[in-house]
This record gives structure tokens, sequence and C-alpha cells, in this order.
């Protein structure tokens, strides 16, 4: 019987530190530009460094997945372009632009303002 509470004590507090770290900022490409720029008009230099720093780190890694699905679609022959494969691939491709573009834009309120109000830009640049 110990053992059994014991056991789950410990899925408890494993449940509550994955709900706690897993409500970390995230770069949400879908949120409206409305919505964004509303939430950077609130925050201080701080808060905008850190979203800032959220969006630029998710576009580094869209970056990455499209310089991979890139490489693979050079490696395919010529002869296989028109082919399923290719165009799986290209339609990721063009997914991935249309999701790095808005990732940009979104990131671009946060650093704008953070100019405006005179934080630090350092190691922001994309």
């Amino acid at each position: 019987m110990k053992n059994v509470r014991n056991s789950v004590l410990c899925c408890l507090i494993a449940l509550c530190l994955f709900a706690i770290l897993g409500c970390g900022k995230k770069a949400d490409e879908n949120k409206p530009i409305s919505e964004v720029k509303a939430e950077a008009e609130k925050m201080d230099t701080d808060g905008l460094r850190d979203m800032a720093m959220v969006y630029q780190k998710s576009i580094a890694a869209k970056k990455g997945e499209l310089e991979k699905l890139t490489a693979k679609l050079k490696d395919i022959p010529v002869t296989e372009m028109m082919g399923e494969e290719a165009k799986a691939l290209k339609a990721d491709v063009d997914n991935l632009n249309k999701s790095l573009s808005a990732l940009k834009e979104r990131f671009e309120v946060y650093y704008q303002k953070l100019k405006e109000q005179g934080g630090d830009l350092s190691g922001l640049q994309i």
C-alpha cells in the first residue's frame, strides 16, 4: 500500500512539473498581428526582448528545416521533378516559407517596439 501511495505521489509531482515547465512562451505564427501589437504595447523591455528571442529561435529552427528540405529537393534527379516526392517536398518548402514569413512579421513587431523603448537589441538579428 505504501509503494502505491509513493508511486501516485511521484506521478503527481512529475505531472505538476511538466505542466509548469510546459507553459513557457512559444512563437505563434497564427496569432493575429493586431493581437501581437496589442501585447507588445503592454510589455516592458525585458518582456519584449524575451518574446523577440522566442521568435528568433523559432525562425532559426524553421530555417534549418527549410535548408534540409531544399537539400533533399536538390538531390532529386531532374527526370523525377514532376513526381510525387518532389511535389510533396515543394509543398513542404512552400509551407515552411509561409510559416517563416509569418514568424518574421511577428518578430518584427516585438523587435521594433523594443527598439522604440531603447531596449537591448544585441543578438536579435535574424
